[in-house]
């Protein structure tokens, strides 16, 4: 692990705080435990670049360490999410790359997604608009997704010549929409719309864009909440028994239960019931 340089505040015991981290490539705001992230470069529709995807690399890993952070907003600004990696300074330079230089991009690129699955803290991705080759895959990353009528999800790779499989959408997109509808979006590239992937399971729910962002923050903050140890427990397990057989799965929720009820939140929830009062969780 690696904090951000100069960015973030180290606390005692490797802890940190990002409230104060100023993003250089997107916009980073923490607010009553819930962190805001939005893609800012709405003129061409919020495109990725090098040091964008290195950077949301290294955010993702520090969350891990975040004690100020309790959940996670993703959007982009305007009226798109993400139009993928920006032609000319991305799709430009990788056709003069040898191939070591090539794969050092797509095993950086990857690592965003695997460093989205490993942070603790519930993801949730507003996506409006253009939602398009690794745009859809920081979408897909993300835990729970709410988009609007308007949403245009791409996982348009093989448009550009390129295979799917690419940032592990051959493992992640079956998983949520199923096998043969994830092939067709893989192989075809062809847009997904907002109604269809509600219908489909990519988006949790539709909103007017107008109250996208806010019910994106809703959802994050209601989560942010709840008894964040306990999140970060079931994001860890949802992620881990996609590798186990079933027999694998119920031993390591069993200790994975047995470690959340050694906590206080647990023991908060209880006292809370008795005197039916709504309880207060605090992440311990």
């Amino acid at each position: 692990m690696r904090y951000l340089p100069g960015q973030a505040q180290q606390l005692p015991g490797n802890r940190s705080a990002l409230a104060g981290y100023q993003a250089r490539h997107f916009r980073f705001e923490v607010a009553a435990g819930v962190a805001t992230l939005t893609l800012n470069r709405p003129e061409r529709k919020n495109p990725l670049t090098f040091d964008s995807y290195a950077e949301l690399r290294e955010l993702f890993r520090a969350l891990a360490y975040a004690d100020d952070v309790k959940a996670v907003v993703v959007s982009g600004a305007g009226e798109n999410f993400c139009s993928g990696g920006d032609v000319h300074d991305i799709i430009g330079p990788l056709t003069r790359l040898d191939m070591p230089g090539l794969l050092a991009f797509t095993r950086m690129t990857g690592d965003v997604v695997k460093a989205m699955r490993a942070c603790p803290q519930p993801i949730v991705a507003a996506i409006d608009g253009i939602c398009a080759g690794a745009g859809a895959m920081l979408a897909l990353a993300a835990d729970i997704r709410l988009g609007s009528a308007r949403s245009k999800t791409a996982f348009l790779f093989t448009r550009v010549g390129l295979a799917g499989c690419d940032m592990g959408a051959c493992a992640l997109l079956p998983r949520v929409i199923g096998q043969g509808r994830a092939a067709e979006l893989l192989y075809t590239g062809r847009s997904m719309s907002g109604a269809e992937g509600e219908r489909w399971g990519f988006f949790n729910s539709l909103h007017e864009p107008e109250a996208l962002l806010g019910a994106a923050q809703g959802c994050a903050a209601g989560l942010a909440g709840g008894p964040t140890f306990a999140h970060g427990m079931t994001k860890k397990m949802l992620q881990q028994e996609w590798n186990m057989g079933i027999d694998e799965a119920i031993e390591a929720e069993a200790q994975a239960q047995a470690i959340c009820m050694a906590t206080n939140d647990f023991h908060r929830a209880y006292h809370a019931f008795v005197a039916k009062e709504k309880p207060q969780f605090e992440g311990d």
